[in-house]
């Protein structure tokens, strides 16, 4: 399968890229070894030995990252992917293709195109997910479908009437829907008039029990399949501006043309103080309940989860 290749793509949660442990992550249909080099900095390499094949990621780190020894004969590649070390005799001019990753908004970025062309300036704003000013919750998972139709997913929530009908009622069908582009960044938004919430949803947008709502979800696009999802709620017929909103990340990088790493996160100002990080912490260790933070959690509950890794939340 063909791929946008000039992007950037999410290869993981910073987090989960720990000093001194390589992580073998298949990325569109091609296995890569990412690992922190003796600076801590994340750096990503082919996963294969280019003399027979073998995985890096089975050999282990030299020199606190400055290298991967291969586990079959021994040959040692550096940062860059050259190999500077054959236990067997001369150095031979092999190497393994080396990517550019940047660490930002709490995620490991990997560029899949021209390295000439890699530009960290090019990555979409999460800065709601910059870990000094907000405490953050991600998870990632991965899902047995075309990373596309995810796409569909966050950008069209008309479904959640009849997906998730915790969340929603029959208002969300009759809102009003707005689609737009600026630039490469499309932005889906849909407004929902007059609506009945469920109790946590009132508690979560700190409304008057009973009251009805005047509801929002709008949701930014950026390529490859990089999404923001603003979800916020007002008592009915008062300004916007009078009610609570929360934002959640949701980034899709292909595994396979039928598999998709799913990553998703939501964040907390420490501007609020402790129970900033509270919250973030009590929604990763309950990522799939909806009454686990202050906030609501939107996240598509109709596909299979075949694997998790410890990372939680989804989420103008």
């Amino acid at each position: 399968m063909s791929y946008l290749r000039n992007t950037w793509y999410v290869a993981a949660w910073a987090k989960e890229l720990k000093k001194g442990v390589m992580l073998r992550r298949r990325l569109l249909d091609e296995f890569y070894v990412l690992f922190r080099d003796n600076d801590g900095q994340p750096r990503a390499l082919v996963d294969r030995c280019p003399h027979r094949f073998a995985p890096l990621s089975m050999g282990k780190l030299i020199g606190e990252g400055a290298a991967i020894q291969c586990p079959y004969h021994g040959l040692r590649f550096d940062v860059e992917g050259r190999c500077i070390h054959n236990p067997h005799g001369k150095v031979p001019p092999a190497r393994t293709p080396a990517l550019t990753v940047v660490e930002k908004f709490s995620a490991i970025w990997i560029w899949m195109g021209e390295p000439t062309l890699a530009d960290a300036t090019l990555i979409p704003d999460f800065s709601f997910l910059s870990p000094d000013a907000h405490a953050v919750s991600c998870e990632m998972i991965i899902i047995e479908s075309h990373f596309e139709l995810e796409s569909d997913n966050i950008l069209d929530l008309s479904h959640i009437e009849y997906i998730h009908p915790l969340f929603s009622s029959e208002a969300v069908s009759a809102g009003e829907y707005e689609c737009t582009t600026e630039g490469d960044t499309v932005w889906s938004k849909r407004h929902i008039p007059n609506d009945t919430l469920p109790t946590f949803l009132h508690e979560a947008f700190g409304l008057p029990r009973g009251a009805k709502a005047d509801r929002w979800l709008n949701v930014r696009w950026n390529a490859p399949a990089c999404m923001a999802l603003w979800a916020g709620a007002v008592e009915r017929g008062k300004p916007r501006e009078n009610g609570n909103e929360s934002v959640g990340a949701h980034l899709f990088t292909p595994e396979t043309a039928n598999t998709t790493h799913y990553f998703f996160a939501a964040s907390f100002p420490r501007s609020l103080g402790t129970i900033a990080q509270e919250l973030a912490d009590t929604r990763s260790q309950s990522p799939s309940d909806p009454r686990a933070c202050s906030l609501p959690k939107t996240s598509p509950s109709s596909k299979r989860r075949r694997r998790t890794c410890s990372a939680g939340n989804s989420g103008r």
